[in-house]
């Protein structure tokens, strides 16, 4: 019998340009890429697309949690009803369905920015839907945390209070593409009990 490598890609409209994930030397904005320098995510896809079991929290600009890439894989606080104005779950967080706003002090965590839709859809962009890009994990689920302004700067304090809010909602994976000119202990310690 002969068999063969058996590589998953997704039929996503904007996959072809995403070196990162699969770089086949494709020429992408005048520039062309160096074949096989990825993560070979086809080669993984054989293994597993990812589960919607795992919710990995996006700290960062917030979420455009209507984004169609995006929409289906955005995590929902099961302890929440939403629009009742109730602290349903008793976490502090009145209405804190998708995630919450530690900028604004709000339950609308969506993104002013950019970055951190950028990243949620790298994260976890809905795969093989027909339309956008793919994300590493095809279903995991995006919990929305904002903590930057309209132009990508944040406090510390408000980080602190994102990653402690991802840790007790029970996020498995904490994602912080963000960073900062000093060491700051309390960051650090937040990081850590998480």
């Amino acid at each position: 019998y002969f068999v063969q490598v058996d590589e998953t890609t997704p039929g996503d409209t904007g996959f072809d340009q995403l070196w990162g994930l699969h770089n086949t030397g494709q020429e992408i904005n005048g520039i062309k890429g160096t074949n096989d320098a990825d993560i070979d995510a086809p080669e993984a896809w054989d293994v597993t697309t990812g589960s919607s079991n795992v919710v990995v929290a996006v700290i960062d600009s917030g979420v455009d949690i209507n984004h169609p890439d995006l929409q289906s894989n955005i995590w929902t606080n099961p302890g929440e009803t939403a629009g009742n104005g109730l602290d349903d779950d008793g976490n502090g967080y009145v209405d804190d369905v998708n995630g919450w706003d530690f900028f604004l002090g709000e339950n609308s965590p969506l993104d002013d920015h950019g970055h951190g839709t950028h990243v949620a859809g790298t994260v976890a962009a809905a795969g093989n839907n027909g339309i956008g890009v793919t994300g590493v994990s095809w279903t995991a689920k995006i919990m929305a945390l904002r903590f930057m302004d309209p132009w990508g700067n944040g406090t510390t304090a408000d980080a602190i209070s994102a990653i402690e809010y991802a840790s007790a909602m029970g996020a498995d994976i904490i994602n912080n593409s963000w960073g900062g000119s000093g060491y700051n202990e309390a960051l650090k310690e937040a990081i850590d009990a998480s």
